[in-house]
């Protein structure tokens, strides 16, 4: 009786606990929506943030509930928006793939350094620290923020030129290392070809002379050449207006400086000086 009375006492507790897992269980039970885990399956499990929601199964709750658009997802593209549309009955509007693409010509060579830096090879410790060997103020700093930040192994920089070379065969659109630049060098831009200025200085041409060749100087040469009214002169900037522009190649051809630049939609994100890494140039100054 002795050893029989703990293995009883051991026995019903043990049915007590399951019954009151059992309870718990079905108590507190989430409900799972159907619709929201086949969304996940098509999603591409990147859980990279780009779409604004906590990873793929957030956005494709968001989906199901129709509180997201079906093309929310970056990363996935046209073929997973199209998947998700049938799947929920919502048509996708037409939007265009984006792309990261580097706003700036500053390597070695052309933009100009005025002293050497030892430390933290970030580019947002830099920034905070306002060390920066390079003159400009706005240019890519090089350090490689990006290149760790990104997700798909899409950005490798150039260690001659200290500046990023982007992949577009592998870049999804997805942003992350546009929020992590701190010089904001770096945008996102439709996958296909078209002009670009690959400048961000809002400084004088005096002062980009003195610090880039290949700078904005804001001549508005451009403004004054493009036939069709595509380009303007706006806080600072040259602005282009893609849905105008035809790609006649003007403006490329007039600029003093060469900041002006066509982007190729299929190679990779290089400018013309710049060796690049694994694909062609994708870039023509």
């Amino acid at each position: 009786m002795g050893i029989a009375l703990p293995g009883i006492v051991v026995g019903v507790l043990g049915l007590l606990f399951g019954l009151m897992l059992g309870w718990f269980a079905k108590k507190f039970a989430v409900e799972v929506n159907p619709l929201a885990q086949r969304i996940e399956e098509i999603l591409p499990g990147a859980n990279c943030g780009a779409c604004g929601y906590p990873g793929c199964s957030g956005l494709a709750k968001a989906i199901a509930l129709g509180n997201a658009p079906v093309n929310a997802c970056p990363v996935g593209g046209a073929r997973v928006w199209l998947e998700i549309s049938k799947l929920v009955g919502a048509s996708v509007s037409e939007i265009k793939p984006q792309r990261a693409l580097l706003l700036c010509q500053g390597g070695r060579g052309t933009a100009q350094e005025f002293a050497e830096y030892h430390g933290i090879e970030d580019c947002r410790a830099v920034a905070v620290l306002g060390l920066s060997p390079k003159a400009c103020p706005f240019g890519c700093l090089g350090y490689g923020t990006c290149e760790r930040v990104c997700p798909f192994g899409a950005i490798v920089i150039d260690k001659e030129e200290k500046l990023p070379v982007i992949d577009w065969q592998k870049c999804t659109g997805c942003g992350k290392c546009v929020r992590e630049c701190p010089r904001n060098v770096l945008g996102l831009v439709s996958q296909e070809d078209q002009v670009v200025v690959a400048c961000t200085s809002l400084q004088g041409a005096k002062e980009v002379r003195a610090v880039c060749k290949k700078g904005c100087i804001k001549c508005q040469l451009c403004v004054r050449t493009c036939p069709v009214g595509a380009i303007s002169f706006k806080e600072g900037r040259i602005v282009i207006d893609h849905e105008k522009c035809t790609l006649c190649g003007a403006c490329v051809e007039k600029c003093p400086t060469k900041c002006i630049v066509f982007v190729s939609r299929s190679k990779c994100v290089a400018f013309s000086d710049l060796k690049s890494i694994g694909e062609p140039t994708g870039v023509k100054g």
